[in-house]
């Protein structure tokens, strides 16, 4: 149906209202008019990685994984599935009458905020700190989620706008300034991407302020979205963010002045209860009845365009397709382009008849709150990575667990526990030939305020250090003499000097899904060469960040870093040897590269474009992202790869936010990573030069 039609409809529906019918379907969870024939609708709905907090679901690796894969059509294949899964599972619950909250077709995803800072603890949550890899894989999501057909697959929404990623204890009073230029070139272009190119139904607005206005109630971001943009769907409040306006943020003093305040300036619809003032707000004269049926008629538009009330090519979607062997076979291969290789001096892949005993070690060995982040779903089976060795090796390979420390330790009165499982671990290695130890975080520790344990930084972190508890674990195995192969499990860059230092391999797990073990153990022994890339800058440790809510990029992110990396934003190993030979840029703006894969093991590898406006004053510190594509290579194969380039590649952001000519020195890099020293000294590689001409 398109957007014409749906919004005649929507509008005829909704000047059938009363204007107190009318406010009652501006919060989210909007009651039937039965007189109308209009059924109960709640928008609340979650599917960052599978379709959250709605019972059972396939299970994806959260976020910041998938966005380690350098894989757009991945990305719109899940989308897709969780939106069926979505489809399967709305039409089950509507036909025995549950209209409740997450069971609609309205899905608060993706999150494509910057995540500027790795101490951000729902910076895992989203694709990484790049603008242009947002873009790209939040494109992807919206495009698979929203689908092609007749009627809208499901709605998806773009969250946070803007300018937000922390700090978690301070988001409902803080006030975000940043230059024109931040603002243009890293907080805003994945979400113009998402309006302009993937025709998002959604804009989520973010709890703080930006130069002094609500995100939900800012006539500047408004403007952008609606005014430069040409945005039609409908936006939604952050969840309880406009109490905010008087609480906290202070620029009300009543919630009917926060609810004028919030509708006047563009809030469609409410998460959360200030909208249950919008009818005094109305009687008082703070706000116009015209405003108030504009709001509800974009809101009737999403749901005409889901085909909410008509018969459409979803209602058959049965229930069985939820964890179908299809949609755990697509969460299987997510994981295990998801993982990424940080550190390998030969010893993976592991080989069987050369292990008579593994050790596998680790507080997350056997977790499954380690598997799957926050916002999930509930899976059937979870295949923690002692799972996975153990389904793996079977009969073949004697394995030898030990927990070996909790998580985090803070009791005084646990150490001697917490010794005895150190004691164990250490007996463990000596018995072992070679021992995998699995650290990390979980969702317990970072997160989003509110959401975790961590109630000291609500939800973020203080630093990079894994807990003290796992930091003396990996001592203790460091002492063995035994081979290493650290597994960390987060959602976010973690300081792994120690382990680059005393280990013999390092691998970034991220959040892998429900069945994750799975994917680890064959990639630990081979059966598939990791390919994952980091969509995050791995730092030695948190001195050389700006402070936590500074959010000028100076010093920030890959693209103005000026100290060394521990590990590089698009860094990753695989057990090939990929290398680009040659490359070229054609009439059309593709990128040409020719690649070989030297190495004896078939991988997938990752070929990344950047670009670097030479002459420029308003260029980034350091080349960024402009292209990326990924190809699979037998050993000794060679392959042609196509990337197309934007039409904004050789543009860059003035001091002004303006986009201008980068001038007359253009150089492109192509590589399997980015073209900086710590990238060649780690792979060994060089990445290939284009210069730009000025034709």
């Amino acid at each position: 149906m398109k957007r014409e039609e749906a919004r005649e409809r929507a509008k005829a529906l909704v000047d059938s209202m009363t204007a107190a019918e009318v406010v009652t379907q501006l919060r989210y969870n909007a009651p039937a008019i039965d007189r109308l024939g209009i059924p109960a609708y709640n928008w609340w709905g979650e599917a960052l990685h599978g379709v959250a907090r709605a019972g059972q679901a396939t299970s994806f690796p959260q976020a910041i994984g998938m966005a380690a894969s350098f894989d757009e059509n991945l990305i719109s294949e899940i989308s897709g599935v969780i939106a069926e899964e979505g489809r399967a599972k709305y039409n089950a619950y509507s036909e025995a009458g549950d209209r409740d909250i997450y069971k609609g077709l309205t899905f608060w995803s993706p999150n494509v905020n910057i995540f500027r800072d790795p101490r951000w603890g729902r910076g895992q949550e989203t694709y990484g700190e790049d603008p242009y890899l947002s873009a790209a894989l939040g494109c992807a999501f919206v495009k698979g989620l929203q689908g092609d057909g007749e009627y809208m697959k499901a709605a998806a929404c773009a969250k946070h706008f803007a300018v937000h990623s922390g700090p978690e204890a301070i988001r409902h009073s803080f006030n975000a300034e940043v230059s024109r230029k931040d603002l243009w070139e890293t907080y805003l272009p994945a979400f113009e991407t998402l309006v302009q190119e993937a025709g998002v139904e959604a804009v989520m607005g973010a709890y703080n302020r930006l130069y002094g206005e609500p995100c939900c109630g800012s006539t500047v971001l408004q403007e952008i979205l609606r005014g430069q943009w040409g945005f039609e769907g409908h936006f939604v409040s952050d969840c309880w963010a406009l109490k905010d306006f008087h609480e906290n943020h202070h620029v009300t003093k009543t919630p009917e002045e926060s609810a004028a305040l919030a509708m006047n300036t563009g809030c469609d619809l409410n998460c959360g209860s200030t909208y249950l003032y919008l009818y005094d707000a109305w009687q008082q004269g703070l706000i116009s009845e015209e405003r108030i049926r504009e709001a509800a008629t974009r809101l009737f538009t999403t749901r005409f365009l889901l085909g909410l009330f008509d018969e459409t090519e979803y209602d058959e979607i049965p229930y069985t397709v939820v964890e179908c062997p299809e949609h755990l076979a697509l969460a299987d291969k997510a994981a295990e382009e998801a993982i990424v290789l940080l550190k390998n001096n030969g010893i993976l892949p592991l080989r069987k008849e050369k292990i008579r005993t593994l050790g596998v070690v680790g507080p997350n060995a056997n977790s499954r709150e380690a598997l799957v982040g926050n916002y999930h779903g509930t899976a059937t089976r979870y295949i923690t990575p002692l799972d996975g060795l153990l389904d793996y090796l079977g009969n073949d390979v004697r394995v030898l667990y030990s927990q070996g420390c909790d998580i985090t330790q803070n009791r005084v009165e646990a150490l001697a526990e917490e010794n005895d499982r150190l004691s164990e671990a250490s007996i463990v290695a000596q018995h072992s030939d070679a021992v995998v130890v699995v650290t990390g975080l979980n969702e317990s520790l970072e997160g989003e305020e509110g959401d975790t344990g961590n109630s000291y930084a609500s939800g973020d972190r203080l630093d990079l250090l894994l807990p003290a508890s796992q930091r003396e674990l990996l001592r203790v195995l460091a002492e063995s003499g035994k081979p290493v192969i650290l597994c960390v499990m987060s959602g976010s860059a973690m300081d792994v000097s120690f382990a680059e230092e005393r280990f013999d391999a390092v691998l970034q797990v991220w959040y892998p899904g429900a069945e994750g073990g799975k994917a680890l153990a064959r990639i630990l022994f081979g059966e598939v060469s990791p390919s994952g890339k980091l969509p995050v800058t791995f730092y030695h440790n948190e001195d050389p960040l700006p402070d936590f809510e500074n959010y000028d990029m100076a010093g920030r992110t890959y693209r103005y870093l000026t100290a060394a990396p521990l590990y590089p934003f698009g860094y990753g190993l695989t057990y090939g040897d990929v290398q680009v030979k040659k490359a070229e840029l054609k009439e059309d703006f593709t990128v040409k590269a020719i690649c070989e894969n030297t190495g004896k093991m078939k991988t997938r590898d990752v070929i990344q474009v950047y670009v670097d406006c030479e002459d420029s004053p308003y260029k980034p510190l350091h080349p960024r992202l402009c292209g990326f594509a990924g190809t699979v290579l037998e050993p000794g194969e060679t392959r042609e790869v196509l990337i197309h380039l934007d039409t904004k590649t050789c543009l860059v952001v003035d001091s002004d936010g303006n986009r201008v000519s980068g001038g007359d020195r253009i150089t492109l890099y192509v590589g399997t990573g980015q073209p900086d020293p710590r990238t060649e000294e780690l792979t060994g590689h060089k990445s290939v030069r284009i210069a730009v001409s000025k034709k």
